[in-house]
């Protein structure tokens, strides 16, 4: 899932306008005349979500596993999670349409209420008085580079993880007890990827917006609110 993300994150920015003016144009650009852009376009929205999915599918199977005991992977993940978190936040700002507009401006103003520097700190993210270009332009940069960030702490998670040995139903964690990954896991991985495709292609050609706020097919609007 992340490797989709990124591919087809770095196809889009070729394409894309950090710019409030051009922004939601840039994206209907994207779709309309970019070759196969409405599949990129696609695959990366709904791509997110799937994301979110199989990450809370593994997070629910490391607290089913009791896998928080190892604490270094345990908070290496939980990183993961949040940077992902905030990654998929910018990148719902940079369609410019209503919804990721208003939703900037409410995400935003929570700091606002972290006492004495949240008012600050929300003027300083804004990069005004206001959400305005430069806002955008830093939403753009940051969510660009987040993606990577997470590519390297996924890294480390494995890193950890390979030290002390993935959990499982049983407990066990002997040496004796455990079996060569090829080919068995290899098959066991092929298939949950398959599968993940599988869902992943079906919602983008049949439903690609069914995940999509209707609101955010209007362009952004500072004087409306949806």
């Amino acid at each position: 899932c992340l490797m989709i993300q990124i591919i087809s994150g770095v196809f889009l920015a070729m394409h894309y306008t950090a710019d409030i003016n051009m922004a939601f144009s840039s994206i209907i650009h994207i779709s309309r005349d970019v070759n196969a852009g409405w599949l990129i376009q696609n695959l990366h929205a709904n791509g997110a979500s799937l994301f979110f999915i199989c990450i809370y599918i593994h997070i629910a199977r490391g607290l089913y596993y009791g896998s928080y005991m190892y604490k270094n992977t345990w908070l290496i993940g939980v990183a993961i999670l949040l940077t992902t978190m905030l990654t998929a936040f910018l990148g719902y700002v940079l369609p410019w349409g209503q919804m990721s507009l208003w939703g900037a401006t409410v995400i935003t103003n929570l700091l606002s209420a972290i006492p004495y520097i949240g008012t600050t700190m929300v003027t300083w993210i804004w990069g005004g008085f206001s959400i305005s270009n430069s806002t955008l332009t830093r939403f753009f940069t940051f969510h660009f580079l987040f993606p990577f960030v997470i590519l390297a702490l996924t890294a480390l998670h494995i890193l950890f993880l390979h030290e002390t040995g993935s959990n499982n139903p049983l407990g066990v964690n002997s040496d004796i007890d455990k079996i060569s990954f090829h080919p068995y896991f290899t098959l066991k991985d092929i298939l949950g990827v398959t599968l993940v495709l599988l869902s992943l292609t079906t919602v983008v050609f049949f439903s690609p917006y069914l995940l999509g706020d209707p609101e955010n097919f209007s362009k952004a609007n500072p004087m409306s609110t949806p």
